[in-house]
């Protein structure tokens, strides 16, 4: 089949980490948590992985005495996601055909065999 996916993205916890990022300048580590469903270290697991893979970059700053981690999506995470996702999109398409195409030939079975029976 014609067209890429990055295997980055084949987990099911980066994918959804990246999909936010894309639509979000920038989120946060408890956002994310909260969102994903994932303990601290499931998610940072997956954030590393994502960050030593140079698709998103992280920003540590303070707020008054708290920690607080921004992640945004770099360019060069957002090229692999976009191909990824185009990548899905062709292969549900085909698959849907693949679908709508068994469904016609069941169907026209379907009315051979009660035209015969009649």
């Amino acid at each position: 089949m014609k067209g890429t996916y990055d295997k980055a993205f084949e987990n099911v916890v980066r994918l959804r980490a990246m999909s936010i990022l894309m639509v979000n300048e920038q989120f946060d580590f408890n956002s994310f948590k909260e969102l994903l469903e994932v303990t601290d270290g499931n998610l940072a697991s997956h954030l590393r992985y994502l960050e030593n893979q140079d698709y998103i970059q992280v920003e540590k700053t303070f707020v008054g005495r708290k920690p607080l981690t921004n992640y945004s999506a770099t360019e060069q995470g957002k090229k692999p996601f976009n191909r990824t996702s185009i990548f899905w999109k062709i292969l549900s398409m085909k698959i849907k055909v693949k679908k709508i195409s068994v469904f016609t030939l069941k169907h026209k079975v379907l009315s051979i065999n009660q035209s015969k029976s009649k």
